[in-house]
């Protein structure tokens, strides 16, 4: 039945059904009673507290905690949709709800995790710029640190102990290792920050940034370990982001990273050594300038066909994880791929091999940048690709890629007069060994068998194609 049908059968307004339908409004029993008549149901049908099999999963929903901790609006949709749409289709969305829940867990999806790729999504939404958060960070320098005086280490000390009344107490991972992975724990029972006795200097300054930032943003409802170890809320993964922005934008500012970036677009060569002196020079680690970079090239420079990721790599073994990535755009980027081999050819691979070899030799201690123009085989689709490897954890001989990575398109070549260096490496890649179909490839590592499925595929198809 129509909405309309339904009103003149029940003797009730459209608006008023079309309210009980967005959950705005809630009926009494001469409604219901009336409500039941028009549709030719039993009163008990309508005020039952268990629904149908079919609906089970939106019952699901409805009782979690998803639509009240989830901001939908941040993603600009408004609740009352969501409601209006269970109720035009329940039978439809309730399928679509279980098909979801049942491909979570078929790749034991955590709760972590889906608040992370929300978070992720939130991100590319907003190009991963927020202008209130730089705002923020404004202030703060304006009031703390004006003139372009450094945001130090001991400003930051003080800060905490004198603004905040947090006492800062290291600790040492091997007296206590169950936490050498995370860096920092605050307990605000105590107000006391625990910091990882093994930082170097600039992941103390952003650790302790971090915390200013908790402070300053009043964030009340957040993680009290990093890397913390389990979200309670997307409000905690969102708060914990907001902090994270607003230490890097503290740490490197926007207007001389801009002032820094467009003069390095400007030169016609590219130089590894100038790109490791600005990272240097913002006192930062590679992967918090990257991410940095991710804030201010779409906004500044209308670079917004990019992704970043990262690989860890244990010095002299040809094993390769993918620990981290972000994609601002639907750019081709390694999208997590299990059970694969990365192309051997990417730079952010071919960087850590370079890496060891040379720590094998003794000829570098630090880090390495490497640039490369990538060419994808299967599509043409061409990237710049900027890499920064060093050692993660030398105790273990681990070390660490990461990389920012750029489509060369109209925009990119304007901005980046550097493109047109005939010195910048160059290579034809793919995304992996088994769906490569560069049969001569010397660094292959696995042979091409998702590729040979997909011709077998196709192949059988022609071939039904032909049958009369």
């Amino acid at each position: 039945m129509s909405v309309s049908e339904l009103a003149q059968a029940s003797g009730m307004a459209i608006s008023y059904i079309s309210e009980i339908e967005k959950g705005r409004k809630y009926p009494k029993a001469d409604k219901i009673s009336a409500l039941a008549t028009a549709m030719q149901v039993d009163y008990d049908t309508l005020v039952s507290l268990k629904l149908s099999k079919k609906l089970e999963p939106i019952s699901d929903l409805l009782r979690s905690k998803f639509l009240t901790e989830i901001p939908l609006e941040l993603f600009g949709i408004d609740p009352s949709d969501l409601l209006e749409l269970l109720a035009e289709a329940p039978a439809k969305v309730s399928a679509m709800v279980r098909t979801f829940m049942d491909i979570a867990l078929s790749y034991n999806m955590s709760v972590e995790r889906l608040y992370m790729t929300m978070l992720r999504s939130y991100q590319e939404l907003h190009d991963n710029h927020f202008e209130e958060m730089e705002a923020d960070a404004d202030r703060f320098l304006a009031e703390f640190a004006p003139a372009n005086t450094p945001v130090s280490e001991t400003l930051l000390t003080n800060l905490l102990k004198t603004r905040y009344n947090i006492t800062i107490q290291p600790f040492d991972p091997d007296e206590q290792p169950e936490l050498a992975s995370l860096r920092s724990v605050y307990r605000s029972e105590t107000r006391v920050l625990h910091l990882n006795g093994r930082l170097a200097p600039q992941q103390r300054a952003y650790v302790l940034a971090r915390e200013v930032g908790f402070q300053y943003l009043n964030l009340k409802v957040r993680p009290f370990a990093y890397a913390y170890v389990e979200a309670d809320s997307f409000e905690q993964v969102l708060n914990n982001y907001k902090a994270s922005y607003f230490a890097g934008a503290i740490l490197i500012r926007r207007d001389m990273l801009l002032n820094r970036l467009t003069a390095l677009f400007a030169q016609s060569t590219w130089n590894n050594d100038a790109f490791l002196s600005l990272i240097n020079d913002c006192q930062a680690t590679p992967e918090r300038f990257f991410y940095r970079l991710s804030n201010m090239l779409p906004k500044y420079f209308g670079i917004d066909q990019l992704f970043f990721y990262r690989f860890n790599n244990t010095a002299g073994q040809n094993v390769f994880h993918l620990t981290k990535e972000m994609h601002l755009s639907r750019t081709q980027g390694p999208n997590g791929m299990v059970d694969e081999h990365f192309c051997r050819r990417w730079i952010a691979i071919t960087i850590l091999q370079e890496l060891s070899s040379m720590q094998s030799d003794g000829t570098v201690s630090g880090a390495v940048c490497r640039a490369q123009l990538s060419t994808y085989a299967d599509n043409g689709a061409q990237y710049l690709i900027v890499s920064v490897a060093h050692p993660h954890r030398p105790a273990t001989q681990e070390n660490m890629s990461v990389s920012m990575c750029f489509a060369v398109n109209d925009t990119l070549r304007q901005k980046m007069q550097f493109l047109a260096d005939p010195n910048l490496l160059h290579r034809t890649v793919n995304e992996a060994c088994e769906r490569c179909g560069i049969f001569d490839c010397k660094e292959r590592v696995a042979a091409p068998v998702v590729l040979q499925k997909k011709r077998q595929q196709e192949a059988m198809k022609a071939a039904m194609g032909r049958l009369k």
